[in-house]
Order: C-alpha cells, then structure tokens, then sequence
C-alpha cells in the first residue's frame, strides 16, 4: 500500500478535474507582491496553481516527486521537473516566487525554507497555501462515521481535520520561516468563498482526498457508498483559503 504522500496520482485525471482552483485575488496579490514573474511551484501536482499563475502572465515551472502527476501536469502545458524539493537541483536558476499549493506539508520544513531562499531572487516571495473547506455537519458527520468503521486506527480525525487540519500547519509554516531568517516577518492572508456541489462531485473530489487514496479500493469505494446515501442532491461547502507569505531579504 502506498504511503499517504506518495499516492495522491493514482487516479491524476480525477485528482485535476476535482480539486477546486485557488482564489484569484490569492494569485493577484503573489504575483504584485514579488519583483518578476518567474514562478517556481514545490509540489505542483497536475499543475491547478500552475496554471492559474500561468494565465496570470507568469512563467511557470513546476518540481512534483510523483511522476503520474508531473505527466499530467505536462499535458496541460506546465514544464515539470520530477523531483522531491528537497533533492532537486535548481543549478543558477532563481526564481521571483516559490509557491507551493496543498503541498508545504509534505517538505522538509528546514530543508524546503531553506531551499527556497536560496533561490528566491533578493524580495522575491515565499507563498504556501492551503484550502481548509467545512462542508455541512451532517455530511461530514456521516463521512467520520463510515471511515472510522471501515479503516481501524485511522490515520485522521474526519471531525476536526476539514475544519482546523490546515490551521496548524499555516502557523507552523509561519514559525518555520521565522526560525529559518533570511525572510522578511510572515504574512498570513486568509480568503472566503463558497462551492457548490452535486453529491457526485462532493464524492468525487472526497475519493482524491489522502484518506482514500492510500485505501485498497473496495475499501474505500465501501466508505463511499455509506455516505452517498445520507448527503443532500446538493450542498454548498464553504472554503477559507489560507496563505502564507514571506519575502526574501536581500542577501
């Protein structure tokens, strides 16, 4: 069974036409923030952010460990290079952002912060973030319940994790690159919006979660079947985008 982290590109078609984009003005404000327009994306997956940046008038380039996804992401139009952040090698090349979307979690924290200042160009900025969603209680409710019976010892508390699992790690993040130096004092930014989803989009975009896509899949399929018979036709979720950002000294 693959680790948490490594499986998120077993099914990469599903994984980019399910996962929400990133709110525009979060992109506006990186891209008025840094001093150029060359954009290094840690984690880039199938290219979501990427590609927001690179509709932004950014050029864009992208380090993923996991190949299924980078392959994606190339077929999108995102130039990737196959590589965890911490072992790829940038060579002379320096970049005006490094952003990472959904994925700092996943970086060594003192390897990522300081790989990122080494090739931030001086003012360039550091931007991590992440979506943190509630959806209804009951939906939510629901899900807890039927993973809980189904996974033994699971990995995640499904009750708090939608609503406080990506707090932490934004404050973390913050913590990490004020201990580093190099960086001007972190930022956190924080923007609300809304979706609207059908069941078979909510069930869709929940299966490329990594609750479920390190799960055998019968087991996870099981999981889905419970709780499609208790969620509403349609629902909306509410999405608190939250972002760290951190600009580069200069050297």
């Amino acid at each position: 069974m693959p680790t948490i982290g490594e499986s998120f590109g077993v099914d990469a078609e599903r994984y980019d036409r399910t996962r929400p984009v990133y709110p525009g003005a979060l992109v506006a404000d990186v891209v008025t923030r840094s001093p150029g327009r060359e954009v290094l994306d840690v984690g880039c997956g199938t290219g979501i952010a990427a590609r927001q940046f690179q509709a932004a008038g950014c050029t864009v380039l992208g380090v993923e460990p996991d190949e299924r996804m980078a392959r994606f992401a190339r077929g999108t139009g995102i130039d990737v290079e196959v590589s965890t952040f911490e072992d790829w090698a940038p060579g002379e090349r320096r970049f005006d952002a490094v952003i990472a979307a959904q994925a700092w979690h996943w970086v060594d924290p003192a390897a990522g912060v300081a790989k990122a200042a080494l090739v931030l160009r001086p003012g360039g900025t550091l931007a991590v973030f992440w979506h943190a969603f509630v959806p209804p209680a009951e939906v939510n409710d629901a899900l807890a319940a039927a993973y809980e019976r189904a996974v033994p010892d699971p990995p995640f508390d499904l009750r708090k994790v939608k609503t406080h699992g990506y707090e932490p790690l934004a404050d973390k993040a913050a913590g990490d690159i004020r201990a580093a130096g190099g960086f001007a004092t972190p930022e956190h930014r924080r923007y609300e919006w809304d979706q609207r989803y059908t069941r078979d989009e909510w069930l869709a975009l929940t299966s490329t979660t990594g609750a479920f896509t390190h799960l055998p899949p019968e087991q996870a399929a099981a999981v889905l079947d419970e709780v499609a018979a208790v969620v509403e036709d349609e629902f909306t979720v509410h999405y608190s985008t939250l972002a760290v950002t951190a600009s580069r000294a200069a050297r």
